[in-house]
């Protein structure tokens, strides 16, 4: 991987939708070398997936606005298996949108997001009440998002 991946790269996470030959010319090389060498980040995995993300508020006039929380999650027993199980039910519920096994402190943080907070319940009771591993789950709903950027910082 060089410079030319890494601006490639880069550009990517800004805006995926642009046309191979706008990538091209603000990565100063041909349309035909860009396209290869996206072809083949995509190959190597570097480029896992292409998603579009929607604006929450502008969608609220449609769906409301929801409610999104961050969620400290505590287990009883922290063994290698039960921190996999848990895991692996909370990444495959959908309303889970990150989770993070952490240290310090709890061992999960999720992000999640509910339509209300009937479904918030039901998402807990699903996860947490079910699970009679879990010892503590202490919830922070978002009140207001003041920065949303998924990135990689790929310069220094």
């Amino acid at each position: 991987m060089d410079e030319v991946d890494l601006q490639l790269l880069d550009l990517l996470q800004t805006d995926a939708a642009r046309s191979n030959q706008a990538l091209a010319e603000l990565a100063h090389i041909s349309p035909p070398t860009c396209l290869r060498r996206i072809k083949r980040l995509r190959d190597s995995g570097l480029i896992a997936r292409q998603v579009a993300l929607l604006d929450s508020d502008k969608l609220a006039a449609a769906l409301g606005h929801g409610l999104s929380a961050i969620v400290e999650v505590t287990l009883d027993r922290q063994g290698n298996e039960e921190c996999e199980s848990f895991e692996a039910r909370v990444a495959a519920d959908e309303a889970v949108q990150q989770c993070y096994r952490v240290s310090p402190g709890p061992d999960f943080c999720l992000v999640v997001v509910a339509r209300d907070m009937p479904d918030y319940l039901a998402l807990a009771q699903r996860l947490f009440t079910s699970d009679a591993n879990v010892r503590n789950v202490k919830a922070f709903f978002s009140i207001k998002r003041a920065k949303f950027a998924p990135r990689i910082r790929l310069k220094a």
